[in-house]
């Protein structure tokens, strides 16, 4: 008798049994990840527009109505999933403005759906940020 060294075939199914549950475990999560890292990008850019439009209301007595009077535009990471907007009524006493990120349609973050910011620092959906 001779030893033979090496795997048998149950020992294979077993690892390639194992490793399926595992994928089926890690892939769902992996794409929750990438959702909330697409959310906080966006986040992060609403947070750098509303403090341009403060900036902005102190020079103009007035928030800016979009982001080309900021000088700003949506970075790549953003544009992707998201689009950006400004409400700010000219005819508000006092100044407001409310930033809104809405979901591109056909991408990952339409089951996020949108996220809001106004001058008051108020976040919408609370539970996300």
């Amino acid at each position: 008798m001779s030893n033979a060294k090496g795997f048998t075939l149950i020992e294979l199914m077993i690892t390639v049994v194992i490793i399926g549950i595992l994928t089926m475990i890690a892939i769902p999560q992996y794409g929750q990840y990438v959702i909330r890292g697409n959310r906080s990008a966006a986040e992060a850019f609403m947070m750098d527009v509303a403090n341009r439009e403060k900036q902005y209301l102190l020079d103009a007595r007035s928030y800016a109505p979009d982001l080309l009077t900021l000088s700003m535009t949506e970075p790549p990471n953003v544009s992707k999933y998201y689009t950006v907007t400004i409400s700010a009524p000219a005819a508000a006493t006092p100044p407001t403005f409310t930033i809104t990120a809405t979901p591109v349609t056909g991408s990952k973050q339409v089951s996020d759906g949108a996220l809001t910011l106004d001058d008051l620092g108020n976040k919408n959906p609370t539970g996300k940020w």
